[in-house]
């Protein structure tokens, strides 16, 4: 068999690879409760809607003030474009688009500050991010090789990481205070 179809097979069972992922990750995203069946509270103070997520979510809570959980937010939400740029990427062969899009998702001094701060109240958090950001520089180094199986394998291995996140942990916000007590650490920005 020839190089192309040799190509071709590969890149279709990687699509059907990647478009299984992408599902995964998009109902990992959208962040569905643990699926415990509990009664309702018998206390007189009615439970807010809040509240009650709260109780039914059996993931792991993150600490973290408004400011920062919108700037968590932001991140992963590009997180998201930077995975579906290295898809497109990958279906050109723009190896370019493919390392420059995985290496904004990668490791950098900055972004170990930031994960570190941000799970500080959350033991597991912080070596969950980090190894979910150094997947990506994997990712980035296949496509300096211009080795498309080998992106295509590491970012689902991405993926995971990012789903077993989402399974795992969840955002908690609370005010500065709170911060400071759990984390025993300043909230950053001065706020």
């Amino acid at each position: 068999m020839t190089a192309a179809p040799l190509r071709r097979r590969a890149r279709r069972r990687a699509e059907a690879s990647l478009l299984g992922a992408c599902l995964v990750l998009a109902a990992a995203a959208c962040g569905a409760p643990g699926g415990h069946d509990e009664p309702a509270s018998s206390t007189t103070a009615p439970e807010s809607p809040q509240d009650a997520l709260d109780r039914l979510d059996g993931r792991v809570p993150v600490p973290l003030v408004a400011h920062m959980a919108d700037h968590q937010k932001r991140n992963m939400r590009d997180h998201l474009v930077a995975v579906q740029e290295i898809v497109l990427a990958a279906a050109r062969d723009d190896y370019a688009t493919i390392e420059a899009s995985a290496t904004r998702m990668g490791s950098s001094d900055a972004m170990t500050a930031m994960c570190t701060h941000m799970g500080a109240g959350a033991p597991g958090f912080t070596e969950q991010a980090l190894a979910f950001h150094a997947s990506a520089d994997v990712v980035a180094e296949a496509a300096r090789r211009h080795d498309l199986p080998a992106v295509l394998h590491e970012l689902g291995a991405t993926l995971q990481r990012c789903t077993g996140c989402h399974a795992t942990f969840r955002q908690a916000l609370v005010d500065d205070a709170g911060f400071t007590r759990l984390t025993a650490q300043p909230v950053p920005g001065g706020h």
